[in-house]
């Protein structure tokens, strides 16, 4: 069975595009002896250029460090590129800087695992441009000995979180995140396009929106601790309470363009608690 040649402690980059040449040219400048891949060779030659080692393979790249970033468009490139390595990667850990699912996440680092290295997710919670400032944070998950090994390396490019031994921490912490703004960003939109449509004033409701949006904001802590303590508060309305808000609302959104925003799934969870005798308690028991 083919071997690697010894790593050396520099770092290897597979995939140069905007991330990839954001987190090369940050390595560079930070005194890492950095070596490059790309599929499409020109356009690595900038990085080249600036100071990095190419490489003429995957298997090259890999060869040449200890830590691998994996920079590439998703899943499936990852894999493409594991697939061209010889089955001895021991004593490197692989990052897999892409977005992802955590299914795919858990996957890769089956992978990895299989031909002996260690194995991080990455969630990057940051533009090309912030790598290598304050703004910038990536999410990490899976080897703690491998993050902890790397961290001087990784924190030349963001303020480096440790999420969870679980491979696939990273991305579901990322993608639960997006789905906060997402369901702040739609929910108000949905209400926007009710207003519009009674001929509401959308200037002065949306001054009542940012209020109602504060309140969500605030109660966060006591959210968590409600969810932690297995206690569930009634707060400014119980369960029977909601229900008839909740109700009202899956008509007045009835036909429109966002949907609903899956109203009819937690009514249903409303109902069966207070079917339960749980009716008395705050909304944060139907994550139960």
């Amino acid at each position: 069975m083919a071997g690697f040649d010894r790593p050396t402690p520099g770092v290897a980059i597979v995939g140069t595009g905007a991330i990839g040449r954001a987190v090369a040219h940050r390595l560079l400048a930070g005194g890492r002896d950095v070596t490059v891949w790309n599929r499409t060779e020109s356009r690595a030659r900038e990085l080249v250029d600036a100071g990095a080692l190419p490489a003429r393979s995957v298997r090259e790249a890999v060869s040449s460090s200890t830590l691998v970033l994996l920079t590439v468009k998703d899943h499936a490139a990852a894999e493409q590129c594991l697939a061209q390595l010889d089955p001895d990667l021991s004593g490197r850990t692989i990052v897999g800087m892409y977005t992802g699912t955590p299914s795919e996440a858990r996957l890769a680092a089956q992978r990895v695992a299989s031909l002996g290295a260690q194995y991080l997710d990455a969630g990057i919670q940051a533009s090309p441009e912030m790598i290598g400032t304050d703004a910038a944070t990536i999410l990490y998950s899976g080897a703690p000995q491998a993050f902890e090994q790397h961290r001087t390396t990784l924190e030349l490019l963001s303020q480096p979180r440790f999420v969870g031994t679980a491979p696939e921490a990273a991305a579901v912490w990322d993608l639960a995140l997006f789905g906060v703004w997402y369901d702040a960003q739609l929910g108000l939109l949905r209400a926007l396009e009710t207003a519009r449509a009674a001929g509401v004033d959308l200037v002065e409701f949306s001054r009542t929106a940012s209020t109602q949006l504060g309140h969500v904001v605030a109660a966060v802590s006591a959210t968590v601790s409600e969810m932690q303590q297995r206690s569930y508060p009634a707060g400014p309305a119980d369960l029977t309470e909601h229900l008839t808000v909740l109700r009202h609302l899956i008509e007045l959104r009835a036909g429109r363009r966002l949907g609903d925003g899956g109203l009819p799934e937690v009514v249903a969870r409303i109902e069966a608690l207070i079917a339960a005798g749980r009716g008395g308690e705050g909304l944060t028991a139907t994550v139960e």
